[in-house]
């Protein structure tokens, strides 16, 4: 028998509701079988913990005396530079800016020790931070500079706002050259000396709604240590790639754009993130709850490890380049052990993501909806999946002409 959304909530309220991790349902469901589990269990928590780049804020300040205006002027966070272009004291920080006197790679690797995913969680910690802003000076607004500390507390609005989260599936990279590389997925040693992968595999939220089925705009989730919404479907959001017979995809797939109150939220999930050689990101803590509405629903989210596989990417030629690598795929489960074999070679294995720390989200989720301080939410719209042909496109390069403009 089909459940919804405000029959389970229902049930949250009366304190009937039976809550258990995409962890434990996989058990379950092979205890029980899928009508009985479908039956029993009304909501299976999912979590996910690592960087997440496209992640950042936006914050307004209120007004000074005299006024000034940040729009089309310079501002910058502990000496971070932040997005102005709004209005007056509107501005946004992404995670992955860097100081202006930062020296990047020009001693390469660079170290990349500070940037703005250690401001916002600086910011969220409570701390006081310095925002120094220059203007052009209007009528309306005549002050041309201004120098204070700000903070979380004292501000109008602090919005966690990430434009990609929570990739459903991602590669695993390797180095296939005779030098180290240094890159997002963290350093590759050469000559395959290891695997770096970046999933909560049977833990992630989009692999256990493979389809879309119960995730979509309006997706009320655990963000940050706070609560936080869907918003729109995430950048490079692309669902039409190969999947398994389970609906898994094998590729890099789906992703989230998520938003939410940062003053609710803690460091302790959202963490500065230095990428030596690379950059600076954001480690961001992510729980979406998954209604159990029907039978399909359940199967989707008794995922395992094992059932999950993704490509093996050389990050030396192809991955730079946009060539394919043939170098096979490979389970999560086998991911998980420490040690893979790629062109019969054995390959230790590291993961960027911290199941634990997914796992700790999932169990916090299910602690809130148990005690009825958490009500799921309808999606008003969901997610663009296979049915949409929605395809995400590289960039189409074109010459520009000198004399065009």
């Amino acid at each position: 028998m089909a459940k919804t959304i405000k029959e389970i909530n229902e049930k949250i309220k009366r304190g009937e509701v039976v809550v258990v991790t995409a962890e434990e349902i996989s058990d379950i469901v092979e205890k029980k079988g899928l009508k009985k589990s479908a039956q029993e269990v009304d909501v299976v928590t999912t979590a996910t913990f690592g960087p997440m780049c496209s992640s950042g804020a936006y914050i307004n300040i209120g007004h000074s005396t005299p006024k000034i205006k940040l729009g089309g002027g310079r501002a910058y966070l502990n000496d971070v530079p932040v997005y102005t272009g709004f209005a007056a004291v509107d501005f946004y920080i992404g995670a992955s800016a860097l100081p202006e006197d930062d020296p990047k790679n020009k001693v390469f690797p660079g170290e990349f020790n500070y940037g703005g995913g250690h401001v916002i969680e600086e910011f969220v910690s409570g701390k006081d931070l310095k925002l120094v802003a220059f203007s052009y000076g209007t009528d309306c607004y005549p002050r041309k500079k201004l120098e204070t500390f700000i903070n979380i507390k004292d501000v109008n609005e602090a919005v966690l706002f990430n434009l990609r989260n929570a990739y459903q599936n991602y590669n695993v990279a390797v180095n296939l050259s005779a030098r180290i590389l240094y890159t997002y997925m963290g350093v590759l040693k050469p000559n395959l000396g290891n695997a770096n992968y970046c999933s909560a595999g049977q833990l992630s939220p989009l692999l256990n709604d493979p389809y879309y089925k119960t995730i979509g705009i309006g997706t009320k989730i655990f963000l940050g240590g706070g609560i936080g919404y869907i918003s729109w479907h995430g950048t490079q959001h692309n669902p039409m790639v190969p999947r398994k017979s389970n609906g898994v995809p094998s590729y890099p797939a789906g992703t989230i754009a998520v938003i939410g109150d940062l003053k609710q939220m803690s460091p302790k999930w959202l963490v500065g993130t230095s990428m030596q050689g690379y950059g600076v990101t954001l480690s961001v803590g992510i729980g979406v709850p998954i209604p159990i509405l029907n039978e399909e629903i359940c199967k989707y989210t008794a995922v395992k490890d094992e059932e999950i596989w993704t490509q093996i990417v050389d990050y030396s030629y192809d991955y730079p380049y946009g060539k394919k690598s043939n170098l096979g795929e490979i389970n999560y489960k086998q991911l998980k052990s420490g040690k893979i074999v790629i062109e019969g070679k054995e390959v230790p294995t590291g993961s960027l993501s911290s199941y634990p720390r997914a796992l700790e989200i999932a169990n916090i989720l299910k602690e809130w909806i148990k005690k009825g301080k958490f009500l799921l939410t309808e999606p008003v719209a969901p997610l663009p999946g296979v049915e949409s042909g929605y395809i995400y496109k590289p960039l189409k390069e074109r010459p520009i002409e000198l004399n065009r403009y």
